[in-house]
């Protein structure tokens, strides 16, 4: 008699948490970055810079700021791995690319605050991901040999890889 009436409760439970569970306008649904699309992301980002003649590290963030992966090619200075992903964090952040706001920072002193927090930085190279109106995470490029080229990298590799996953 015990062994059934705990089997009743566990069935009960079971049921009861999949009820709870089932109710979708209590549970956010978001598009996010996968690890598969992170490094087709990257994969294409440094083949892409070596098309170019130039070595990089790409660094892609999720949707939450959490690094989800990175690559770096060889004789990359140490430094860029750190600012790749930096660059990704600032454009998810703000959901612009770091170029753009580095152009702001010039411009506007209220915006050239934003270089006193120590996640941000504002050189160009990162860009977020974005599917239709949602950001979903961002790419962040360092070492490519400028901020321009670091960015030109980066939305080529975009362009290919999320409209092909899409």
């Amino acid at each position: 008699m015990l062994i059934r009436s705990a089997t009743l409760s566990l069935i009960a439970l079971a049921v009861g948490s999949t009820a709870a569970w089932a109710a979708p306008k209590d549970i956010a649904q978001r598009p996010d970055v996968t690890l598969a699309l992170a490094n087709a992301l990257l994969t294409e980002t440094l083949a892409v810079c070596k098309a170019e003649g130039r070595n990089a590290v790409a660094a892609v963030v999720d949707r939450g700021g959490n690094l989800v992966a990175v690559q770096r090619a060889d004789n990359v200075g140490p430094h860029n791995t750190l600012a790749a992903q930096r660059k990704a964090y600032t454009a998810l952040s703000t959901k612009t690319p770091t170029r753009m706001l580095a152009e702001g920072a010039r411009k506007n002193p209220d915006a050239a605050n934003l270089n006193t927090l120590d996640e941000l930085l504002l050189l160009g190279g990162g860009v977020p991901l974005k599917v239709g109106n949602d950001v979903i995470g961002a790419i962040g490029v360092a070492g490519a040999g400028g901020a321009d080229m670091d960015e030109a990298c980066a939305n080529k590799a975009i362009s290919k890889v999320l409209t092909q996953t899409l």
